[in-house]
């Protein structure tokens, strides 16, 4: 049973939502919060698998509960989804930095919304394409700060290399087939690699990727691209940028 917190100071947003996600088989609201402290005491008291939390609340706000969350280590197997009305881009850094696991619009289908409980329950990044579009666009624009993740240099080759494809969006099974190894053992790597980056989860080893320079977003926007020659092959045919 997945057990979730809802954190939004709209009452017929945190009603809708309960509702929606009461009536699916194994999911459970424990509990709804109006404000960002109320949020956080309740998660403290319920510990959930996930915290549903509005970006923008009074008393205190979602980026900065989160950033609380992420710092107790009672709460280190909460994972928190950020839902705002907006796709703004200091919203996104902010609430992965702060420990946010995902980020969501609220004007999502509502299996968008079930499928987001799930996924962040077990752990995975979640970002939807126009804010993914959104977080690599930030760092297209600026050079990477290698000094801000010194713990990239204590990375294999492999787990760079993992690292590189879960920040191109692959999951564990997508990471094993183009490395022709399992999904444990991509599974592993990821790990290991969050470990030693301290990454609270795969969101932010993503953040620290693209931040370190491990990985580089010029494809991904159609920016900085260089002419090709007329017999190159498919754009984006070649494996992504990793570290030596």
């Amino acid at each position: 049973m997945i057990r979730v917190v809802i954190v939004d100071d709209q009452a017929l947003m945190r009603a809708g939502f309960r509702a929606l996600l009461d009536a699916e088989d194994g999911i459970e609201v424990v509990a709804e919060a109006a404000d960002g402290q109320q949020g956080l005491d309740l998660v403290r008291r319920h510990v959930p698998d996930v915290a549903l939390i509005d970006v923008q609340m009074p008393v205190m706000t979602g980026i900065e509960t989160t950033r609380h969350i992420a710092a107790d280590p009672l709460l280190a197997g909460v994972h928190v989804v950020i839902l705002t009305n907006y796709g703004l881009d200091e919203y996104v850094l902010d609430a992965l930095r702060a420990g946010a696991a995902g980020f969501l619009l609220k004007d999502m289908e509502p299996e968008e919304l079930l499928q987001a409980v799930r996924v962040a329950a077990r752990g995975d990044a979640l970002l939807s394409p126009a804010i993914t579009r959104r977080l690599i666009g930030e760092f297209v624009t600026r050079p990477p700060d290698r000094s801000n993740t010194p713990g990239m240099a204590a990375l294999t080759r492999r787990e760079r290399e993992v690292t590189a494809l879960a920040a191109r969006g692959l999951t564990n099974e997508e990471i094993a087939a183009h490395m022709v190894i399992s999904p444990f053992t991509a599974k592993t790597h990821i790990s290991r690699a969050m470990t030693k980056l301290g990454a609270r989860d795969r969101a932010q080893l993503v953040v620290f990727a693209y931040e370190s320079g491990l990985v580089e977003p010029r494809e991904q926007l159609g920016r900085r691209e260089q002419p090709r020659r007329a017999d190159a092959g498919p754009r984006g045919a070649g494996p992504p940028s990793v570290g030596p």
